[in-house]
């Protein structure tokens, strides 16, 4: 279970209001320490957890696109796009941007932070508190060397990834608006020196915090136990109340629930074929969320090996299939950050153990649902690593193959021909065994409900984000709508788009930049 704060008796407002009439708070910069210096240039911010950060003006802010959803659980009205996009603040904001650390493809990088992203507050809601946090609105002390503006491009991939994890089922962070700046942003989208002006835009995401591994991980590496602790304290008053950490026994029961919600989180990833693409320990959340939508991707190919990420192409070090293991590693480096904490530290040797047998049990849990077989049988793992040797012999599409398993009235691999992209070959032996041995494992009658709810058949697929990317750059955002509106139901049969969503990628998209190559530029 994922906590949120201690108040939790709080009202709903029976109507809904603009931004200044929420109940705005300030908890995390009352009760943890923050530069004494305000804005200014990027550098090095000692022993703080925060620095206060202005959003930038935007010239000419149009409200894009909004979770109507979303919208309601805060009480929230449409409209403001002029505080949405950056530049006006209401009463009750006291916005910041975050200091934290991390390790960047596996090497510790120091003083990272809120480069591109600015926190207003948090706002009481009836399910508990919610930070709302711009993307993109402007510079802040951790820009480095960068302007801390989004892009158009980036800016839908993180509205519509946010919004469609949610409806997937996926522990994500959440996007209420998009909202355009009337700004032109210079980017160099492969980092190869082709540098071209695009549209600006700003997300407002939504979580209960926005807390990761490397806000605590920064003051570890710099022996500053003073800020970490009052860090641990604000964390566990607020998000994980159930908890204490006065004690080495309540350290390692918080630890081990942060291993469990980011063993789930993973599990679902690995569930619906999602590669979050940089794994850096500074992307990942103390909730189990999904965090910090760059350059991630869905498989099309059943290939483990794949990643969507080109700065990764090299080492592969966030593919698909070695995400529940990235996992362990990050955790193990947020243990070391609370060693400060412990009498024993070693006590946390055994948390790493925990995440490992409970990413196991989801993992396990959710291959049954996947193949409808009930309840999860120790022998079903040989069914399970036959299934994935031999969809990795012809390129398969991942979704469909699973999504028609689930429909199938016979054991024939014929019937999931609209899977393959090419003749099936010699696949068709192994596919077929496999497809005899789970229809005896089923006794011919899958629990199919449980199939069509694990299953996607609607994911958002890279080029089906760049088709909308596409459209809404010519200003025309009614397919970026389009398909916020078909991934808020992702398991549901919608016969009006099978034809046009539910297919193989397109030959087109194959090699397209934005399709199968993404860069972290936004």
């Amino acid at each position: 279970m994922i906590h949120t704060q201690v108040d939790i008796n709080l009202t709903r407002r029976s109507t809904m209001g603009p931004l200044d009439s929420l109940d705005w708070l300030s908890r995390f910069t009352e009760e943890t320490p923050g530069d004494p210096q305000s804005d200014g240039p990027s550098r090095q911010v000692p022993n703080a957890c925060w620095s206060k950060a202005t959003p930038f003006k935007a010239p000419n802010p149009t409200l894009a696109l909004w979770s109507a959803e979303l919208a309601a659980q805060l009480n929230l009205l449409k409209g403001q796009p002029e505080v949405l996009a950056g530049g006006v603040l209401v009463d009750g904001m006291v916005p910041y941007a975050q200091r934290y650390g991390g390790h960047q493809f596996g090497n510790w990088a120091g003083q990272l932070g809120d480069g591109r992203a600015i926190t207003l507050g948090e706002v009481r809601t009836s399910k508990g508190a919610q930070e709302l946090q711009l993307k993109g609105a402007g510079h802040t002390p951790y820009s480095r060397f960068a302007d801390g503006k989004a892009v158009l491009r980036s800016s839908v991939r993180e509205f519509l990834c946010s919004e469609a994890m949610h409806h997937l089922g996926v522990p994500t962070t959440r996007a209420l608006s998009l909202c355009t700046t009337g700004e032109s942003v210079m980017r160099d989208v492969l980092y190869n020196g082709n540098k071209e002006l695009e549209q600006g835009a700003v997300v407002c995401r939504v979580a209960q915090s926005f807390i990761r591994f490397g806000s605590f991980q920064i003051h570890t590496s710099t022996g500053d136990e003073a800020t970490l602790r009052a860090l641990v304290d604000h964390t566990i008053k607020h998000h994980f109340p159930d908890h204490s950490v006065d004690s080495d026994d309540g350290v390692v029961a918080w630890a081990s629930e942060v291993a469990e919600t980011t063993a789930l989180m993973i599990a679902h990833w690995m569930r619906v074929g999602f590669v979050h693409g940089v794994m850096n320990t500074d992307n990942m959340s103390i909730h189990g969320l999904t965090i910090d939508y760059g350059p991630y991707g869905w498989l099309e190919d059943y290939n483990p090996g794949w990643t969507p990420n080109t700065t990764d192409a090299s080492h592969r070090r966030y593919r698909y299939g070695q995400q529940p293991q990235i996992g362990a590693w990050n955790l193990a480096r947020w243990l070391e950050s609370l060693i400060p904490l412990m009498q024993e530290p070693r006590r946390l040797e055994g948390v790493l153990d925990h995440y490992g047998e409970v990413f196991n049990q989801h993992h396990n849990a959710m291959w049954a649902a996947k193949l409808g077989l009930g309840l999860w049988r120790d022998e079903d793992q040989d069914l399970v690593v036959q299934l994935n040797s031999a969809l990795q012999i012809i390129e398969t599409d991942m979704t469909i193959f699973f999504r028609t398993l689930a429909s199938i009235e016979a054991p024939n691999v014929s019937l999931l021909s609209d899977a393959f992209y090419q003749p099936i070959g010699e696949a068709e032996a192994p596919l077929q065994a496999w497809l005899v041995a789970w229809w005896g494992r089923v006794d011919g009658t899958p629990d199919r409900a449980t199939m069509m709810a694990s299953n996607p058949k609607y994911v958002l697929r890279n080029w089906m984000a760049q088709l909308a990317i596409d459209e809404a750059e010519k200003g025309d955002f009614t397919l970026c709508e389009d398909l916020h509106s078909l991934l808020m139901n992702p398991y549901d049969e919608q016969p009006e788009q099978e034809e046009r969503w539910f297919q193989r990628r397109p030959e087109w998209a194959r090699n397209r930049v934005g399709c199968s190559m993404l860069s972290c530029s936004s």
